[in-house]
């Protein structure tokens, strides 16, 4: 029985052989499984995205942008719909801004605002998680929780279970707890530290990863990341893809 059937690849994870070789890189990650990526800062290699996906059929359910930090968001919504991407995630707000109750309220107007902006254009707005939205805490809260709080509905969350052990929290209870607020999780292991270069293959670190994915709603995005790792992020990711699937590379 497969962990989990069709897990998605955060494509930060291999942002230097993208930077080297797109299409080829794309190629690439197609044919060790993956049907579904998720693009970050996809605006600026859209054209590129657009012709990797009708060679490869690769589609990507969700994306990463910092939308927050943009004035007009428009041409972001336009963009995910010409690459029929249904989820625009937020993936990070300074650390110094999840400190005070205020702060994580305007944070939380702010991805309200930018979800309406979003349903005009029939996307989903979403947030995902660092460590310090767990460490931080306000009145013995995660700072993360307050954001829920004051979050419309309409806006989703991801959860990066690497980095919610790290700040502090128990990934399966938080996702027990948050329910079918998160639509996506990043699956990623390693020793549960600040180095990044100690990720590791899921499967071959400290995280529980079945218990993890037992948590989160059965209709979750997947989404496979390292943000660095010291040996091949190539083999990384297969390694990856086969202990999810229970599929060998194709």
């Amino acid at each position: 029985m497969p962990i989990f059937d069709n897990p998605s690849l955060q494509l930060y994870t291999l942002r230097d052989a993208l930077s080297a070789d797109f299409a080829g890189t794309m190629e690439r990650v197609a044919a060790i499984g993956y049907r579904q990526v998720e693009p970050y800062n996809f605006v600026a290699n859209v054209d590129e995205l657009e012709t990797a996906f009708a060679s490869t059929g690769l589609v990507a359910p969700s994306t990463h942008v910092g939308l927050l930090a943009i004035e007009d968001q428009r041409p972001v919504f336009e963009a995910a719909v010409r690459l029929g991407i249904g989820i625009v995630i937020d993936p990070h707000v300074d650390r110094a801004r999840w400190t005070t109750a205020a702060d994580i309220a305007e944070t939380a107007e702010q991805l309200n605002r930018a979800a309406k902006i979003g349903a005009e254009f029939g996307i989903t707005v979403g947030y995902h998680n660092h460590h310090f939205e767990l460490e931080n805490r306000i009145d013995d809260r995660f700072a993360l929780d307050l954001l829920v709080d004051a979050l419309d509905p309409a806006v989703i969350l991801e959860i990066d279970t690497y980095w919610a052990q790290v700040g502090g929290a128990d990934p399966v209870e938080l996702l027990t707890r948050l329910g079918q607020r998160v639509v996506a999780i990043h699956i990623k292991d390693g020793d549960g530290t600040l180095d990044t270069k100690a990720q590791v293959a899921v499967g071959s670190g400290s995280l529980p990863i079945e218990a993890i994915i037992t948590a989160a709603p059965s209709s979750v995005i997947g989404v496979v990341e390292l943000d660095d790792t010291s040996g091949d992020v190539f083999e990384a990711i297969t390694d990856s893809y086969t202990y999810l699937t229970g599929k060998a590379s194709a």
